[in-house]
């Protein structure tokens, strides 16, 4: 077996540089992966540079309790390289995705299934090397789940964009069938949100997003409407589409901007959920809660049985897929700047 090689940056801010090294043997119940697939989402963006923009010129730093240098990547898919003597029911060649959302398995969150949302959490290519790379460590076998026949440059993927749209429409609840749901953002998890609702709702979503390129994706895909949040006329235009107001809306931007026009055109008892982190701040008027019964949800990807779930799904052939595209693992600096200037539609997939 040749060496490792990875995509990894060495201070927060600093571009990524390729690193090579021994490939690590696995113990107990460690499975070492070797990587086909990972994609690039925006939360590496975040990563990468160090904090979350809270907004009023305050930050949230993330600088610290990662090793450096450090490699991201969490939307993994590969091969079954090697386990060890713990992990006796990972075989050698099978193809899995990676459930990446890994807790400590002791606390309170995590004893009742909220791994995810652990306080000292071991998630992968969030505090521990991720899969820009050719092989990654998965702690146990459970984590490691089947996707056949899901095609692997997107299989991924469903990991994180697929996991965080699912979950989020799962906190909706009847929100998601009573009508049309507004999404704000049709990035890669937003195009992915924007699949599930086609298949699990009878009503067509409306879509907000500055991209005339995904607007039109949106209609030619059976979204009711599509509309660009900077024009004046948005708000009474996303009114009349929903017919007075909406029971169910996502943000998948997570700015002051998308989050404030999203609330203001819920209807009376209606849900927003915000799970995008571009940042920024709202202002509400607090009355608003109580007068019109509505309610604000921040939604951090899901959890395992969700993950298992969503695939159960995925994997009937019955929800759209969204665009994709590959590039070399050498390339991993240009497809986050890509994604970063918007230059990307659906989801680039690095290939080791």
């Amino acid at each position: 077996m040749s060496g490792m090689k990875k995509q990894a940056f060495k201070d927060y801010g600093a571009p990524l540089a390729e690193i090579a090294g021994e490939i690590p043997a696995p113990q107990g119940t460690q499975v070492l992966l070797k990587v086909g697939h990972c994609g690039v989402c925006h939360s590496d963006l975040h990563l990468q540079e160090g904090f979350f923009d809270l907004g009023g010129g305050r930050k949230l730093e993330l600088a610290g309790g990662r090793e450096l240098p450090f490699t991201l990547g969490h939307e993994i898919e590969g091969e079954i390289a090697a386990a060890g003597p713990g992990a006796k029911e990972a075989k050698i060649g099978r193809r899995a995705v990676v459930y990446p959302w890994i807790g400590c398995g002791e606390c309170a969150l995590c004893r009742r299934g909220d791994e995810h949302l652990c306080l000292a959490p071991r998630q992968i290519g969030i505090q521990v090397d991720g899969g820009y790379a050719t092989h990654v460590m998965v702690p146990h076998p459970r984590y490691l789940l089947d996707y056949d026949p899901i095609p692997r440059e997107i299989a991924g993927s469903y990991m994180c964009s697929g996991l965080t749209a699912w979950s989020a429409i799962e906190k909706l609840g009847p929100a998601a069938l009573d009508g049309p749901v507004l999404i704000a953002g049709l990035g890669g998890v937003g195009m992915m949100g924007f699949s599930f609702l086609r298949t699990r709702s009878q009503h067509a979503p409306v879509v907000l997003d500055i991209d005339a390129k995904k607007r039109e994706y949106a209609l030619a895909n059976s979204a009711s409407a599509a509309f660009d949040p900077r024009e004046a006329t948005t708000r009474k235009a996303l009114m009349a589409a929903s017919n007075g107001g909406f029971f169910g809306a996502i943000d998948f931007v997570g700015s002051g901007e998308t989050a404030t026009l999203a609330y203001g055109t819920l209807a009376k008892g209606g849900r927003l959920v915000v799970i995008g982190l571009i940042g920024g701040e709202m202002k509400i008027s607090v009355p608003t809660f109580p007068l019109k019964g509505t309610s604000i949800l921040g939604s951090y990807v899901g959890t395992l049985k969700e993950a298992q779930a969503m695939l159960a799904l995925v994997k009937t052939g019955k929800v759209p897929s969204i665009p994709v595209s590959t590039r070399p693992l050498a390339e991993a600096q240009t497809a986050l700047d890509d994604l970063k200037a918007s230059r990307t539609v659906g989801r680039t997939v690095l290939v080791p």
